[in-house]
């Protein structure tokens, strides 16, 4: 008998959704997309390009990034 934890579900659900999100939103952005661990959301999709440089804190939290998928290059 297996027993999967609720806890371990939910976060696989909000890791499954931050990526999906991320992978949508870099298709149309000329920043990278990160997915970081967020103590209360479990993960989020941000974008690079919201902020000036990435904070550290930020940095140390990034577990998966989706390369962006527009480029100025001709």
């Amino acid at each position: 008998m297996q027993i999967i934890s609720t806890f371990i579900a939910n976060e696989q659900t909000a890791y499954l959704a931050a990526v999906a999100c991320a992978e949508r939103r870099a298709l149309h952005s000329f920043f990278d997309q990160h997915v970081i661990e967020d103590d209360i959301d479990g993960f989020i999709a941000i974008d690079e390009g919201d902020y000036d440089a990435l904070p550290m804190g930020v940095i140390d939290r990034v577990v998966h990034t989706v390369p962006s998928g527009m480029s100025d290059e001709f």
